[in-house]
């Protein structure tokens, strides 16, 4: 899927409000940026004939959701309130990805309006392919917005279509399910039938599904209340999946909430609306009984969805965590892949006590490695964009939804304009972001930019949210050219400044931000070719969700303001 439509989409709707931008405001030029991830943690060996790293996707790409069409997977995850929406992956052999698209690639498929929070937006779509019409279903929740919606496409390659509304869908985690009948459901979480009894009382329901019309029917009827065992109150019964196997169907679904009590949970029945009955293995996934100081230690796993390969063995993708420390990590929720084991008939994809590997062996089959080189998503690798082509690559990410071209590609690089929305606000600041994909890291970029007043700023920004970030950037202090740090916790600023003099002013100027952990340090290459410290070993636990909040990873992005 190219993403041509979404530039030239926006270019179109900014031709309309362009005016109101100073044509002689001061541009920020970016001619390259580089991403090189740098963590331990896939230090070790691996043979990748014949095993595989986890995370298998690395960094922000929580909720996965698979589907499989003959030899080619498609996998999806949540973006919430950035844009494009939803990252399309493909691969053949569930190791090696690459990214074919967005799914929400155009404005009239995802208005992110100014004012929603960062963790609001897009919530845990759910890919599937029914082969009875050819087509490829996406469901999902804009929860700021329109509610549970599905776009279909029969290649994913061409795009999808313009949302189709399901007003008689509430709550989150929308799944469709397409038996070998003919016949279509939905299932979602929400509400249990009048009021919660306590605090995360959540229900599984289904609704009859016309693939027709798109729309629901009947009676929506609770198929699990609360989830495994009521009489414990479990919380957060969400995420759910039905498969048909054996003619037996399984319902999977997370429990526990996303933080280090999540689990997935399974349930069997005869018949497609129940009643369900919780296998005795469950949990079968969950860290939650393994010891805090463990080795490479893993947690939050849950939010699973199960795919079979075409020799027949069956895997399961689920999002989990790498805290550095406690229960921190900057990376956001990533995806894990792992094989299933079929236990008196139920899929397991880890027992208890079990911890997550790190190296995982496939199973009958050899890893498909054409794209390991062009398009990384696991292991140490580097990741670069010199702004050649006719739009920003695929991975790069707005906040929000533009509401004009304010960025142009040209031969010298990306052009920033700046404009007067900041990263500090809830609107969509001049910013585009690049997933931080490994806990140690170095993102460098080469900028040209000369501001003329203390307003004036460009450079890079290590963002949660708007109100956990760090920015890093050309500016003035004091009528004198420099560059600042400055860190941002909860509206608390701290800010580091490195007065430029004589050829030091001189465009381009490259920046460097190298983060080890929570420790984030920034330089900048003199003259000399040598990168002289601004800031080092800056707190960045701050922009961990343990103390940020929200759902999101962190992304590096070039960033200008006027």
């Amino acid at each position: 899927m190219k993403t041509t439509r979404l530039f030239c989409t926006l270019l179109i709707a900014g031709c309309a409000v362009c005016s109101c931008k100073e044509e002689t405001a001061k541009e920020a030029v970016f001619h390259w940026f580089e991403y090189q991830g740098q963590d331990p943690w896939f230090g070790k060996d691996m043979r990748p004939e014949r095993e595989f790293f986890n995370p298998v996707v690395s960094g922000f790409y929580p909720d996965p959701s698979i589907c499989r069409k003959g030899e080619d997977y498609y996998m999806v995850h949540s973006t919430f309130s950035y844009f494009p929406g939803i990252p399309l992956l493909h691969s053949r052999d569930l190791v090696n990805w690459r990214q074919i698209g967005n799914v929400l690639d155009r404005p009239s498929q995802l208005n992110l309006p100014d004012g929603i929070r960062l963790s609001g937006g897009i919530y845990a779509p759910a890919i599937t392919y029914n082969e009875a019409n050819g087509t490829f279903y996406l469901i999902t929740t804009a929860v700021d917005g329109i509610g549970n919606f599905v776009v279909k496409t029969n290649d994913p390659l061409k795009g999808w279509s313009d949302p189709i509304r399901l007003p008689k869908v509430g709550g989150i985690d929308p799944s469709l399910f397409f038996d070998d009948d003919g016949k279509a459901y939905i299932v979602h979480n929400d509400g249990p039938e009048g009021e919660p009894e306590y605090n995360g009382h959540r229900a599984i329901w289904i609704h009859d599904y016309d693939p027709e019309t798109d729309q629901t029917s009947g009676t929506p009827q609770v198929i699990v209340d609360g989830g495994t065992d009521k009489s414990k109150k479990p919380v957060w019964i969400e995420g759910p999946h039905i498969y048909k196997i054996n003619n037996t169907y399984y319902l999977m679904a997370a429990e526990g909430g996303t933080g280090i009590d999540h689990s997935e949970v399974i349930f069997t029945s005869d018949n497609i609306k129940g009643p369900y009955i919780p296998a005795k293995e469950n949990p079968i996934l969950t860290q939650r009984d393994l010891p805090e100081n463990r080795p490479e230690k893993v947690t939050s796993t849950g939010h699973a969805d199960l795919i079979q390969t075409p020799a027949g063995d069956w895997y399961a993708v689920f999002l989990a965590c790498r805290p550095y420390e406690g229960d921190m990590y900057n990376t956001g929720r990533e995806t894990f892949l792992l094989p299933v084991t079929w236990k008196n008939n139920i899929p397991v994809i880890l027992s208890g006590g079990e911890a997550v590997p790190t190296v995982v062996a496939l199973k009958n089959r050899k890893p498909d490695t054409s794209g390991i080189t062009t398009e990384p998503f696991t292991g140490n690798f580097i990741w670069r964009d010199e702004f050649k082509a006719d739009e920003p690559g695929m991975r790069w990410l707005f906040i929000r939804t533009p509401r004009q071209q304010w960025w142009k590609l040209t031969d010298k690089g990306l052009r920033i304009t700046p404009d007067t929305t900041s990263i500090y606000t809830l609107g969509n600041p001049t910013f585009i972001g690049y997933r931080q994909q490994h806990t140690d890291f170095t993102a460098t970029a080469s900028l040209s930019f000369s501001p003329e007043n203390e307003k004036d700023m460009a450079g890079l920004v290590c963002y949660q949210n708007e109100r956990f970030n760090i920015v890093f950037g050309r500016t003035i202090r004091e009528g004198k050219a420099c560059l600042i740090v400055t860190r941002t916790a909860n509206g608390n600023q701290q800010e580091t400044t490195y007065p430029l003099s004589g050829s030091k002013k001189k465009n381009p100027l490259r920046l460097r931000i190298t983060a080890r952990g929570a420790l984030y340090s920034f330089c900048y290459l003199n003259e000399n070719n040598e990168w002289i410290p601004v800031a080092t070993d800056v707190d960045g636990s701050i922009l961990s969700t343990k103390k940020a909040g929200g759902f999101t990873g962190v992304t590096i992005g070039m960033y200008a303001v006027k």
